[in-house]
């Protein structure tokens, strides 16, 4: 069940087969209920304007993530009109077939679909259309597909993330412009200090921290609870966690080198790892579209811990690649003959940091890249391979669906940042259909 809140508006007009509308409207409201765990609807078929508002006024102030307008039967521009009066999320229009061929048209559903969507693209409105009866299978994956894609619009919009320092020298990709981030994807930024909280996160008393310690004994293989950089990682990260609290943060981008090693003396792999282990996406070298990237990919995954990776390595033989990072990676994507192993960064040789290969499985690789045209999209389709760890730190081998090499070399020409987010699972159609509503180039490897 998709965890959304849905305005199911179904339309008709009494000059049409009204009865078998209202079959129709029956059988959707049934899905509807089963697949949404909020759904806001009218008692029946909404046949004029009047009616249409007073219904709207009813439902004032309710939150919702997508007006899901069905044309049951054909209908004018008015309706819709009047609903863009009243809520601005995105719109799925939905056509349902014929109920004969033969004889009296009795809906005209699709051509009141085509006649929505002709309103919707002169109001310049983000809008999405399907076709089909509620009870076929293909109209229910693709009306889920787009569901899922309208939640993740009013996420995107509202994404607060906590920047926790500066980009590291040289690491121009990392950063964003905030007006320009706001204006194209409607997200925020909110700068921390990351001096601060080095200072003050070693002042906190054992029991306000220790539980970081305890969640990370869970799950984490061979961590020592007595190596003074694993207090280190439950100071800085309880720290944080009460800046995101009290902030309503819902990502994180942050600078870990130098400072972590050379100010705190301790690795900022475990806190990445763990924060996103918890559904906190936190990209390391404040990598801000570097967590966006991650954070739609959980969205879109149902909750999966992504990864961020470098692209490190091509084996032209086995169509391969190897994406890695120094020691960040979320827990429960380690391949189970290791689990999540704890370690020491590799270049550095301080504590604590993640030390694993990820796991089997097929995968989406996705960035949203920036560049001086503006925004872009990168969506890439591959399997995780049952391979030994092949670098120190974290990392994973991909068998590309697309040829590695010819890949690699139109990754590197076209620019694309250095770090790919990484989700197990299969959301390309959805990454696809965010790229056309958000109106943006979207490059896709699939």
């Amino acid at each position: 069940m998709q965890n959304t809140t849905v305005l199911y508006v179904p339309i008709g007009r009494k000059t049409f087969d009204i009865e078998a509308a209202e079959m129709y409207r029956q059988k959707s409201m049934e899905w509807l209920k089963g697949n949404c765990s909020t759904l806001i609807a009218p008692e029946q078929i909404i046949t004029s304007v009047e009616e249409l508002q007073g219904f709207l006024d009813s439902i004032k102030g309710d939150k919702i993530d997508t007006v899901l307008y069905q044309s049951v039967t054909f209908a004018d521009g008015e309706f819709m009109v009047k609903i863009l009066e009243y809520f601005k999320q995105p719109v799925i229009v939905w056509s349902v077939r014929e109920p004969s061929v033969g004889g009296r048209l009795r809906l005209n559903s699709l051509t009141g679909g085509n006649s929505t969507s002709n309103v919707l693209r002169n109001h310049q409105h983000p809008f999405a259309f399907v076709f089909g009866n509620p009870d076929e299978k293909a109209l229910q994956d693709r009306l889920l597909r787009q569901i899922n894609v309208m939640r993740v619009l009013k996420a995107l919009n509202e994404l607060k993330i906590g920047v926790v320092g500066d980009y590291p020298p040289g690491f121009f990709f990392s950063q964003a412009n905030e007006e320009e981030l706001k204006s194209a994807l409607g997200v925020t930024l909110h700068k921390m200090d990351l001096q601060e909280a080095f200072k003050e996160c070693v002042k906190l008393p054992e029991h306000e921290w220790i539980g970081e310690v305890e969640r990370a004994e869970k799950q984490v293989i061979g961590l020592n609870r007595n190596d003074e950089t694993v207090t280190k990682f439950a100071q800085f990260s309880t720290y944080i966690k009460k800046h995101i609290q009290r902030e309503e943060l819902d990502a994180l981008a942050m600078r870990c080198w130098p400072d972590f090693f050379n100010d705190l003396g301790a690795a900022p792999c475990s806190t990445l790892s763990q924060f996103t282990e918890d559904g906190m996406v936190t990209s390391c070298e404040s990598d801000i579209h570097g967590s966006i990237s991650m954070f739609i990919l959980r969205e879109l995954a149902g909750g999966n811990a992504p990864y961020l990776g470098d692209l490190v390595h091509i084996d032209e033989e086995k169509n391969s690649v190897v994406f890695w990072h120094c020691g960040a990676g979320a827990y429960s994507l380690a391949n189970p003959s290791t689990g999540a192993t704890a370690g020491v960064h590799p270049n550095r040789k301080i504590g604590f940091a993640m030390d694993f290969g990820l796991k089997a499985g097929e995968v989406t690789i996705f960035r949203v890249s920036h560049t001086p045209d503006g925004y872009r999209l990168l969506v890439m389709k591959g399997d995780a391979l049952d391979v030994e760890q092949p670098f120190t730190g974290t990392s994973v081998e991909v068998e590309l669906a697309t040829n590695a090499s010819d890949t690699l070399y139109e990754l590197m020409h076209a620019g694309y940042e250095p770090h790919f987010a990484l989700v197990y699972g299969d959301v390309t159609e959805h990454l696809i259909e965010l790229g056309r509503m958000l109106n943006l180039e979207t490059k896709v490897y699939i």
